[in-house]
Formats: structure tokens, C-alpha cells, sequence
């Protein structure tokens, strides 16, 4: 890998998601070598990926180069790698680029979406957990709409405009308010010549409610604005099978659709080394101490989603989120330095700040720990801290400015479809 030898000593990072750049930021400018490994060169503001999926930015405009990210930085090195093992008998990550040894191992890998072993519907849905599945899903919504318009077939035209969302958190519900107004404001223009009120959006969700975590109230409020919007809400249904064109569920109800879109859970995304049994907890989670240190070892480390810190005040964790991740990344930045110097570290305690979701134009619901409010001004407090917590001033500029435009033009000038997507599977 090329990593220079130094006297400091070496602490790797595995991910550059929240928690590894906020740790790798927390240890910038001190007396330690620092290795980032991740297979992307850039950090994805994975909250607003439903805004490229649906057309409204570019991934560009949520995305940023690590490198840039910590540039300036003394004894930082990042590699484009991907890490296929780690030795923790000999302390050596394994690439496909190469090994590399390490003094201080923090695994921040994050989440992938979990299937729950339904190989049909991993095949056949799309997810939206990266920037080219986001491109992908884009891109097929829209090749959806162009074939509806050449088939003289109409069910084949309906299950092409029939988009079904199984999920209903903050992905599953923002992505479905985004369709919504697509069919309602930018279908009827780029489509004059097909029928696009014939396009249906769907949830299913396995609960009796929507924004599971939050409060009854956000719960209901967003499944109001949903169904203003027009947005098919199916509760207590759970999605059993899906071969491309059928999708089923435990009761009698079916859709036939030619496109969904799986948010119905993820899982840690751990890596072979740390994936045994008494390393893992439920769902799929590196089972933690207060301190972020894996079970069993003294110098190995795991943050942010991948990181499963069980107590009695969090039995199942804590919520697999940015701001936990961020917070934790913070912390063991201070606690890696008092680990090295033989100082007690400080336990961690998660900040809850408060938890939103937009629902599309004017419409979103915030839980804060005293304040909880809908509507309007919780949709410009959504936008405030999704701004805020964006990486690099021109991302900022650009996100607002397409906000804007979109807002007042009720458009998405983003979409098209760059590289065209079909599934394989189904030709």
C-alpha cells in the first residue's frame, strides 16, 4: 500500500461514512498515523440519496472527496480499497490491494440492506444504500415511464407505473412523497400523451405504523400527508416474495409491478475476521463495550452502524443513524488518545437530538427531546440541518440553490437517465 513507516502509532479506519471521517477528523493534527481504507474515494450524504433516486440533485451534490475532507491533515493517508479480511492473531487488514498492519483497528464498514435471506427479492428489488443504486433506481423509474409510453398492453403499462415501497422509515416514506409529486407535478408535462393518474405509489409496511421510533403523533401526521398526496399505505402486510413482476405478501393482497424498492431494514456490514458468533449480535451488529471496543479484544474498535452497544437503557442498540454514528466517532477520537496514554476513557453516552422526515413540498414531521411539531416550519428545520450537516461549502450552495429552483419551478432538472438500467435477471 505504500504507507510510510512512522513512529506514531498506526491506527486504520475501515469506512469513510459518518463515523470514520468524524474519527479520523477527532485525530487529525495528533501524534498518531492514520489509514483510511474505503472502496469509494468520497463520503456519501446517504439521508438526501432518495433525492438523486427521484431526480431533485445530482449525486455529485451529495457526495465529497475524502481526500479533500482531510487534505491538510499531518500523517493521513487514504487508500481506494476493499477489505476483504482482517487478521486479528497477526493485527494485519487484508485488501485487495494489499496488507497492512496496525497498532489500533477501527471498524466504521455501516450498514448494507438486509433481505432476511429472500434471495428473490434481492434479486429482483432495487435498494437505495449507495450513489450508483440510487443512479440505478433513477434511471429505471424513468425507463419505466418511457416503455409505459410504447406498450399498447395495459397491464404491462400499469405494472410499469406501478411502483410499491416496502419500508415505512424515514427512507420508505421520503422516497414515496418524492414519487408522489413527480406524478403530480412533472409527469403530466414530459408526458402529455400518456395517463400518467394511472401511476400508483404504494407502502407496505409490516407494522400498524409509519416512522417506527418516532411519535404517534409524527406517525400519524405523516401518513396524512401521504395520503393527501395520494400514496397507497398498506399496513400490517408483510412482502413474502417478489419474481420480478409479482409481489406477494402473507394476506391474499398482490401487486403487480415491474418496479420495488426494498427499505425495509438493514444489517451491519461486517467483514470476514469478525463475523463469528461471539463477535456479532442481532442484526448482524459488532457487539461493543461502552467504549466502542469489540468483544474480546483491547485495541480493535467498532463505530456507527456496523457497532452494537447493548445496555439496559439500549437493548437493542443505539439507532442506526448519522448522529450516533457521528458521536461515537467523536468520542473514541478523544478515547484512542487516552487508551494510547494509559488514561481511563470516558463511557459513551448518545445525545438523542431528535428525529424528522420530509414528506415532499411544505410537508415534514420533527421529534426533538422537548418539541415535537409538523408541517411548514418542521420542513424548513428539515432542510436547516440537512444543510448544515452536509460536507463542503459548494455541496451546500448547490443543494440549497437546486431546493430552491425545485420549490419555486415545482421541477427536478435532474432527471435523466445517464446510464440506462435493466435487470438482467429479467431478460
Amino acid at each position: 500500500m505504500n504507507i510510510p513507516k512512522s513512529s506514531f502509532p498506526r491506527v486504520v479506519i475501515i469506512g469513510g461514512g459518518f463515523a470514520g471521517v468524524a474519527l479520523a477528523r477527532k485525530l487529525s493534527k495528533k501524534e498518531v498515523q492514520v489509514v483510511l481504507l474505503d472502496k469509494n474515494n468520497y463520503h456519501t450524504f446517504q439521508p438526501l440519496l432518495y433525492q438523486v433516486s427521484t431526480g431533485g440533485l445530482e449525486p455529485d451534490s451529495i457526495a465529497y472527496p475524502i481526500r479533500k475532507i482531510l487534505k491538510n491533515f499531518p500523517n493521513f493517508h487514504y487508500r481506494l480499497a476493499d477489505v476483504t479480511e482482517i487478521d486479528t492473531n497477526n493485527n494485519t487488514v487484508i485488501t485487495n490491494i494489499g496488507d497492512l498492519k496496525f497498532s489500533y483497528l477501527v471498524v466504521a464498514s455501516g450498514s448494507q440492506t438486509n433481505y432476511f435471506g429472500n434471495s428473490d427479492i434481492e434479486k429482483y428489488s432495487m435498494a437505495m444504500k449507495t450513489i450508483p443504486q440510487s443512479l440505478d433506481l433513477r434511471s429505471l423509474i424513468l425507463e419505466n415511464f418511457e416503455e409505459a409510453l410504447l406498450t399498447s398492453d395495459l397491464n404491462e403499462r400499469n405494472a410499469l407505473m406501478n411502483f410499491v415501497i416496502v419500508g415505512g422509515g424515514p427512507t420508505g416514506v421520503e422516497l414515496a412523497g418524492a414519487l408522489a409529486e413527480i406524478k403530480k407535478g412533472i409527469l403530466p408535462k414530459d408526458y402529455p400523451d400518456l395517463d400518467t393518474r394511472l401511476a400508483r405509489i404504494n407502502i407496505i409496511q409490516s407494522s400498524g405504523s409509519l416512522l417506527k421510533g418516532m411519535s404517534d403523533k409524527a406517525s400519524a401526521k405523516a401518513e396524512d400527508f401521504l395520503e393527501k398526496l395520494g400514496v397507497n399505505i398498506w399496513k400490517n402486510v408483510r412482502v413474502t416474495n417478489y419474481d420480478g413482476k409479482t409481489v406477494t405478501t402473507n394476506t391474499d393482497l398482490t401487486f403487480e409491478t415491474a418496479t420495488l424498492v426494498w427499505a425495509a431494514g438493514v444489517k451491519g456490514a461486517t467483514i470476514k475476521g469478525l463475523d463469528a458468533e461471539n463477535f456479532v449480535s442481532r442484526g448482524n451488529r459488532l457487539l461493543v463495550n461502552q467504549y466502542n471496543q469489540i468483544k474480546g479484544f483491547d485495541h480493535i474498535f467498532a463505530i456507527g452502524d456496523v457497532a452494537i452497544m447493548e445496555s439496559e437503557a439500549t437493548p437493542y442498540g443505539h439507532p442506526m443513524m448519522a448522529q450516533p454514528a457521528i458521536q461515537q466517532g467523536d468520542l473514541l477520537g478523544e478515547n484512542l488518545l487516552r487508551f494510547i496514554e494509559n488514561k481511563t476513557m470516558t463511557p459513551f453516552v448518545y445525545k438523542d437530538k431528535g428525529s424528522m422526515a420530509t414528506i415532499g413540498r411544505n410537508k415534514a414531521v420533527v421529534d426533538m427531546q422537548k418539541f415535537k411539531f409538523q408541517g411548514v416550519f418542521a420542513w424548513f428545520v428539515w432542510m436547516f440541518v440537512h444543510l448544515f450537516f452536509l460536507i463542503g461549502f459548494r455541496n451546500r450552495m448547490v443543494v440549497f440553490v437546486n431546493w430552491v429552483y425545485n420549490y419555486i419551478r415545482f421541477d427536478r432538472e435532474a432527471r435523466l437517465i445517464i446510464r440506462p438500467f435493466k435487470n438482467k435477471l429479467l431478460e
